[in-house]
């Protein structure tokens, strides 16, 4: 049997996402497809889609929802920047006819697999697609940690705390603590520290098999709590150890249209582009177009 139903998952304390999620059920019924939404426990064999109205947050949620099953998500932003959305408010209606006309592609972005050993053999597990960030339990106070990479120590400090990143998180908490931006198509992992005193304390990117790991030292004066993409939260006491490595489950994103990412960059970060003037299809470096007008 063909999935025809389209999961719709809004903020619903926001009138404006409450009017947006209207108009999308609106639009989903018009080309024949059933909206449903996470209170009416449809089985995911019978989702074509989730159609998300809101910021990255919603989205994140979504993910959450989802997560063990092969449902693509597709992002509308009703947010500020919306970076993994794919369309915007005024755009509903022709995000809907491409679900049903099939017209987007899919496009998987790796997750992380968190494992956090407390004390006395106690073990947590946990996942994100953004960043799970180590931070401070209490806000008066640095917490002590020192950080590895693939099982041998590489710096200890104290700090606010520790992200540690996907590609697509790169441009979440990574980023607004000084990390660099990669891009999603990049396999990797970033390390970033939290107000680190200490001489290195860089962001760092590794490799897809490399395996991030961070202890909350015992002369450490708070304890830590562990964030997973804004969401799901974890308690650390002092001399626990968390490792993140690469999880195999990823997350699927449907993409309506093929912009490149520096493009999406330059639109929701809003960047000054204005008077470039590209490369001609010649090569001579006349005008093709200026990016930035229009």
């Amino acid at each position: 049997m063909t999935a025809s139903a389209v999961l719709v998952v809004t903020h619903s304390g926001r009138p404006e996402a409450v009017a947006a999620a209207a108009e999308a059920v609106r639009a989903l019924g018009r080309v024949g497809l059933k909206a449903v939404t996470e209170d009416d426990g449809c089985s995911p064999d019978d989702l074509l889609m989730a159609l998300v109205l809101g910021g990255d947050g919603t989205i994140l949620r979504a993910a959450e929802m989802t997560r063990g099953t092969r449902v693509p998500l597709l992002g509308v932003n009703l947010g500020h920047v919306g970076f993994l959305a794919e369309s915007e408010r005024e755009g509903i209606d022709e995000a809907v006819r491409r679900i049903a006309d099939g017209l987007y592609d899919v496009e998987e972005r790796r997750t992380i697999e968190v494992r956090v050993m407390r004390p006395h053999d106690e073990v947590e597990t946990g996942w994100a697609l953004n960043e799970a960030t180590l931070e401070k339990a209490d806000r008066a106070r640095m917490v002590e940690v020192v950080v590895e990479v693939d099982g041998r120590p590489l710096s200890s400090f104290g700090c606010d705390g520790v992200v540690l990143a996907t590609a697509t998180g790169s441009t979440a908490h990574a980023f607004s603590a000084g990390g660099p931006v990669v891009w999603p198509d990049v396999d990797a992992m970033l390390l970033v520290p939290l107000s680190a005193h200490a001489l290195f304390a860089r962001p760092l990117v590794v490799g897809p098999s490399s395996v991030l790991a961070v202890e909350i030292l015992t002369r450490s004066g708070t304890a830590g709590v562990l964030v997973c993409d804004g969401r799901r939260t974890i308690d650390l006491p002092v001399g626990t150890r968390v490792e993140v490595r690469r999880a195999e489950e990823p997350v699927r994103l449907a993409r309506l249209s093929h912009a490149p990412f520096t493009d999406r960059l330059v639109s929701r970060f809003a960047l000054p582009v204005a008077g470039w003037r590209g490369r001609a299809a010649d090569g001579h470096g006349a005008p093709a177009r200026e990016l930035g007008r229009g």
